[in-house]
């Protein structure tokens, strides 16, 4: 209701208001002497503190009720709304404020109710009608303005602790110097990273992007029962959940929001670190079990190093590295061919499930395999010539990658 869509009062009922103006701040003092209960008040705020401000609160509503009843003027809230933000900063509950700005105007009924005279009943109940109406305005405009306040200082405190993670995770921020006791992270933590697979059609729009990181936050939030500070844009990220003991099962539930919320072809690795000074190194590896679990032709899911323990291994190079990667050379103009090894060498050798997740007949895989071993000389029907395959191929792509 906008404050504009209150009714306007009789000058009967004007007269009787302007009666109790002057009383205006009895109702707040009532509140205090009443001690409104409820939780504890928060730290820096003490019990003898938090009843006057209750009040002192409900008598700005007050002396706007009896204004707006009086002169008919529209009235200013901005007192009330900057009131109710200060007090969310504060920590001060917003059912105390609600309920002292109840309180306050049953209180100011009371008080109408005493000075109305005989003849004034109908004045009276015109003015029950206008509390009603004027209460349903005032509780929204600082509830209205509380929440947002709460939300403003919510989404503050987790840019900083991203911020905090993000200078941890790329070695800007030194370990000693990390406030880990105040993220949960003093006993180390899961390090998790995460490739969001590309949307379909064109560019999407920001909106959208949003929504789904915040799906995505949110699935990673839940799983572990606790906020989890994740830097993430459009194509992954990092999070890092407090505790590297992480209960048996949560892969399964993780992996299985995760789907839910972008898509199932989402990736995931997970590298613990045993303490704040670890974590940086965790991120790389995670971030490499990644890059080789899809170089390898795994399937998309959750993997940890023991999943791709060969893989990692090979992937890393050293003096024969470039030898290596240059076996793959004669098909580098052929995607199809590089496409069906590693769909080849990721479903372990089964022609089957490689022309299955391809699209292709079984002999088209087979024909392609023949091609791939024509140029390049590798016989990947023997475990020598997967070997090399797949070193190759991982080598190629740690090359691409940077």
């Amino acid at each position: 209701m906008a404050a504009d869509a209150l009714p306007v009062l009789s000058d009967a009922a004007r007269a009787l208001a302007a009666r109790c103006e002057s009383k205006a701040g009895d109702p707040a003092r009532r509140i205090t002497e009443a001690g409104l209960t409820g939780p504890p008040a928060p730290a820096d705020l003490t019990p003898e503190e938090k009843d006057p401000r209750i009040a002192a609160a409900a008598r700005h509503g007050l002396r706007w009720l009896i204004r707006r009843a009086v002169r008919g003027d529209r009235g200013d809230t901005r007192l009330l709304r900057e009131r109710a933000a200060q007090h969310a900063d504060d920590g001060l509950p917003l059912h105390l404020l609600l309920r002292g700005q109840l309180h306050g105007t049953h209180a100011l009924w009371r008080s109408l109710r005493a000075a109305a005279r005989p003849g004034e009943e109908d004045a009276l109940i015109e003015l029950a009608g206008f509390l009603l109406a004027a209460q349903e305005y005032l509780v929204g405009a600082v509830s209205e303005t509380y929440v947002d306040e709460r939300a403003a200082l919510a989404a503050e405190e987790r840019e900083r602790d991203r911020s905090l993670v993000r200078a941890l995770l790329d070695g800007s921020l030194p370990a000693d110097r990390f406030p880990a006791a105040r993220l949960g992270l003093a006993d180390g933590a899961l390090v998790l990273a995460l490739r969001l697979p590309p949307g379909d059609g064109p560019v999407r729009a920001p909106l959208a992007v949003r929504r789904e990181l915040r799906r995505v936050q949110a699935a990673l939030d839940r799983t572990y029962g606790t906020d989890v500070p994740a830097v993430l844009d459009t194509g992954g990220g990092h999070a890092v959940v407090p505790g590297h003991a992480v209960p048996h099962g949560t892969d399964e539930d993780l992996l299985a929001r995760l789907r839910h919320a972008c898509s199932p072809e989402i990736r995931v690795a997970a590298v613990p670190a045993a303490d704040p000074g670890a974590i940086a190194g965790a991120a790389r590896t995670a971030s490499e079990i990644l890059r080789v679990a899809r170089a390898g032709g795994l399937a998309a899911g959750l993997h940890r190093l023991d999943d791709v323990l060969l893989e990692y291994h090979l992937a890393h190079r050293d003096g024969s590295g470039e030898r290596i990667a240059a076996l793959l050379d004669p098909i580098t103009g052929r995607p199809d061919l590089v496409e069906t090894l590693r769909t080849y060498l990721g479903s372990r050798q089964e022609r089957r499930s490689t022309a299955r997740q391809l699209g292709l007949h079984p002999n088209t895989v087979d024909n392609r395999l023949a091609r791939i071993t024509e140029l390049t000389g590798l016989d990947l029907a023997t475990p020598h010539g997967t070997a090399l395959a797949l070193a190759a191929l991982l080598l190629r792509d740690a090359a691409a990658a940077g």
